[in-house]
């Protein structure tokens, strides 16, 4: 039951990323950094803390509590990881929601899942997996397999791309529903945000110290429940303030440049309508961590958790592009080969997916906690 539960919860935070930049095409009159950054003030200022506030009692003890090196380290993840951020929302501007996601997101899975193993066999540490652990494992061949797979995947979506960019270039396709594709900036904005996005998972484990506490004064206060199912919520607040810097300040500088600062206040345009989508928009997308939070304490695995966020915000993505006729008037060629890319990247995060599961379990000990004061306001 624990892991139906879990890919229960992951399910719903893939429909909320896969969903949270629909509201956003309901925005009027912006330009794209005015929306963006509203959005993102709920996304990664309001909610995060508001969320930590509602699920941890005295969540900012625990962060008080952390070493400043720990904090640090989570915070630059997320200024990095808010980089990725800030070009995801350009990517699927340029490419669309489907084939932006599924590059992206791809390309996400990817590094997310080599990215530490390679840097640890340059600085090893105990308990974690070298680049040369996968190459002489059989789940960590399993894991470069997937791998393997999932850039075959984003080559064929490549290829879905150059196609429906020949075809509006000839008067093929619904240039109305894609006034905005342009698949040569696209795909290099898609290929930055992929490998940057993928810090948000280091951020998570660079932080784990202050989910492990949050989880141990949970057993503390409630014996025998299991683990805690929002645990991972106080790490998020700091995780987002690194990402919160990256995007404001390059929204802001969009705004300078573009003479945009007048969207906030213009009254010609429906000021009420658009902070409204704006917070529905930023608030959608911080649910898709809130419940990967929730399913990563059911699964127990971090990698195996992040490959099917992945894989489920990417069918997510898809079907909305489908429904909101991204690919309206292209051929059916060009159709049929985007769909093969992105069958093919969901196969290659289930394969890594796979690989994680089948890894030998290491003994670990559950971190001590030695504030003795956050502990006891907890189970009080």
């Amino acid at each position: 039951m624990q892991v139906i539960f879990g890919v229960i919860f992951h399910f719903i935070g893939g429909f909320a990323s896969g969903s949270f930049y629909i509201p956003y095409k309901k925005v009027r009159g912006w330009a794209w950094e005015s929306f963006w950054i509203v959005g993102g003030l709920f996304s990664w200022l309001i909610v995060p803390p508001l969320a930590a506030w509602l699920t941890i009692p005295h969540f900012t003890e625990i962060i008080k509590a952390t070493n400043g090196n720990i904090l640090w380290l989570t915070y630059m993840f997320g200024l990095l990881w808010g980089i990725g951020g800030l070009t995801y929302g350009l990517g699927v501007r340029y490419l669309g929601v489907s084939l932006g996601s599924t590059i992206i997101l791809g390309l996400c899975a990817v590094f997310g899942s080599i990215i530490p193993s390679v840097y640890y066999n340059f600085f090893p540490k105990a308990g974690k997996d070298t680049f040369s652990t996968l190459l002489h494992s059989h789940w960590g061949q399993m894991v470069l397999l997937g791998i393997a797979i999932c850039v075959a995947g984003i080559i064929i979506c490549g290829k879905a791309g150059m196609m429906k960019e020949r075809e509006l270039v000839a008067g093929k396709a619904d240039v109305a529903d894609n006034k905005d594709y342009r698949f040569g900036l696209g795909i290099f904005v898609a290929i930055v945000s992929g490998v940057l996005s993928a810090c948000f998972n280091f951020g998570i484990e660079a932080g784990k110290s202050m989910a492990d506490t949050a989880n141990e004064l949970w057993k503390a206060a409630h014996p025998g429940q299991g683990n805690f199912l929002f645990q991972n919520n106080v790490t998020y607040v700091i995780i987002l303030w690194g990402g919160l810097s990256t995007n404001f300040t390059w929204c802001m500088i969009l705004n300078a440049r573009n003479k945009t600062f007048g969207d906030y206040t213009n009254g010609s345009k429906p000021l009420l309508r658009n902070y409204l989508f704006c917070a529905l928009a930023g608030t959608t997308w911080f649910l898709q961590f809130f419940f990967y939070g929730m399913g990563e304490s059911r699964l127990g695995n971090g990698a195996s958790s992040w490959i099917l966020h992945m894989a489920f915000i990417i069918l997510i993505a898809n079907t909305w592009g489908l429904l909101l006729k991204e690919w309206k008037g292209v051929s059916r060629k060009a159709i049929g080969t985007v769909v093969a890319g992105i069958l093919t990247i969901i196969i290659s995060v289930l394969v890594v997916g796979y690989g994680n599961k089948v890894k030998p379990k290491a003994q670990s000990e559950n971190p001590k906690v030695n504030n003795t004061t956050i502990k006891q306001s907890v189970i009080q």
